[in-house]
């Protein structure tokens, strides 16, 4: 794996400090001249949490691990932590409702599989080990200090699953005030909802507050970093760590979380989250989701999702009319090359040009959704075989439309092809036969095109 995947000619500053803030990351600091002058007068450890309750890190995980492929370039120690203790309660923030309950099992599982995909852009020293204290206040260590420029991974569960809670609610709950706590933004939201906010969820901004305490105490990590959402929970780290350990050399910093010009989140596709695995996510797929971003989120996206140098975003940025598919284009093929590898951004963008200038050629290379034949029956309203599926149906089935409405609304206004030809009827019924070798090229605008597969 080549690791030094951000060039030398990235930036013109040397603090990552001011790299992270011309590439527009920085929303909140703890203290923003403290943060600066650290990180421009020594090298540090600093981490970020990551609870693994899904099998898959999405996009949106992808910006915390752009932000500590900066850090590693210039000479920081990354620490994912990887929270396997956290992921048993589950973070309220930016949450309308509990999170689903998790077995152990699953939850390791998950953060063996989100470590396999840190392993692609980070370099890690994977003979450093964490070695837990298995006490509260019990100071845990490590098995030697990590290779220089490397990252170091730890798990939550090492301290959080053994510990007696007593101790802890003793030693680490009597250092919170309850009143303002309750201030914090993530706690108010669930509060106003129906269903409330459970003692259970309660728990958590303590527990991420210890992580902080005890990576401070155990590896001298000095800074957390987050989303934005998780500013609170960050804060009361940094203050925990300081009263515990009798020293103000703890920060906490907050990035901006990936959204449009709409301020809604991106990453969301219609067939849900838009994942780092070609497995859930096909290279193809995550390609033209760049591609079709809107054309005020471009500067945006090309600043935070891709190692171009500035001058260059800023070029690509200003093109207008027409020319800015090119810079949609160069965006769709470094963040492709950046997650799948440059083989598979190669063959995304050729594939694209192919499929949507027309041509044949390339269409393996699209997303395909498979459908049984059985699915393809239907009945009239007296029970009568109709031989075929009524194409807004067939829509529906794809993933392609969320209503019948939806699908009817597509096919009226002339945005459905199946295999070049365009269809307007919508009692146009869809067979094993309308497929061609079991395959079918469905196209639903302009911009959605995927190859149905008959199973």
């Amino acid at each position: 794996m080549n690791y030094n995947l951000i060039p030398d000619n990235v930036s013109e500053h040397t603090n990552v400090y001011d790299v992270l803030k011309e590439r527009g990351f920085i929303e909140q600091t703890t203290d923003e001249e403290g943060i600066r002058d650290l990180l421009g007068r020594e090298k540090i450890k600093f981490y970020i949490g990551f609870d693994p309750t899904a099998d898959c890190l999405h996009v949106g995980h992808f910006m915390q691990v752009i932000i500590m492929m900066y850090m590693q370039k210039y000479g920081h120690t990354p620490v994912v932590l990887i929270g396997g203790g956290t992921t048993m309660i589950g973070d309220p923030s930016g949450r309308t409702d509990m999170r689903k309950i998790m077995t152990q099992e699953t939850i390791r599982e998950n953060g063996r599989k989100f470590k396999q995909l840190f392993d692609r852009f980070l370099d890690f020293d994977e003979e450093w080990k964490y070695l837990p204290s298995g006490s509260v206040l019990g100071k845990g260590s490590e098995n030697r200090k990590p290779e220089p420029g490397k990252a170091i991974c730890v798990n939550n569960a090492d301290w959080l699953l053994d510990f007696n809670y007593l101790e802890f609610i003793r030693d680490i709950g009597s250092k919170f005030n309850v009143n303002s706590m309750l201030r914090a933004e993530c706690f108010k939201q669930r509060m106003a909802k129906e269903g409330g906010l459970t003692f259970l969820e309660f728990n958590y901004m303590l527990l991420q507050a210890y992580d902080f305490y005890c990576l401070a105490r155990d590896i001298d990590c000095k800074i957390e970093f987050g989303g934005n959402d998780q500013w609170s929970n960050i804060i009361c780290g940094a203050d925990l760590a300081r009263k515990l350990l009798g020293r103000d050399s703890y920060y906490g910093m907050t990035f901006a979380l990936l959204t449009n010009s709409e301020g809604k989140k991106m990453g969301k596709t219609q067939s849900g989250a838009l994942w780092l695995s070609p497995k859930k996510t096909p290279p193809f797929e995550f390609y033209q989701y760049w591609r079709n971003v809107d054309d005020a989120d471009v500067d945006k996206c090309l600043r935070m999702l891709t190692f171009l140098p500035m001058d260059e975003v800023k070029r690509l940025a200003a093109l207008e009319g027409s020319e800015i598919n090119r810079a949609k284009e160069i965006l769709a093929y470094e963040v492709t090359k950046l997650v799948h590898g440059e083989e598979e951004a190669i063959k995304a963008q050729e594939a694209a040009r192919t499929a949507f200038g027309g041509g044949a050629a390339g269409l393996a290379d699209l997303p395909e959704i498979e459908i049984r034949a059985e699915e393809l029956n239907s009945q009239d309203k007296n029970g009568n075989e109709l031989g075929g599926l009524g194409v807004a149906a067939f829509l529906k089935a794809l993933g392609l439309a969320g209503s019948n409405r939806d699908a009817m609304d597509v096919i009226r206004q002339g945005g459905l092809k199946l295999d070049g030809n365009k269809v307007t009827d919508p009692k146009t019924l869809i067979g094993p036969e309308s497929f061609t070798d079991g395959k079918m090229l469905v196209e639903k605008g302009k911009k959605k095109k995927v190859l149905a597969k008959l199973v």
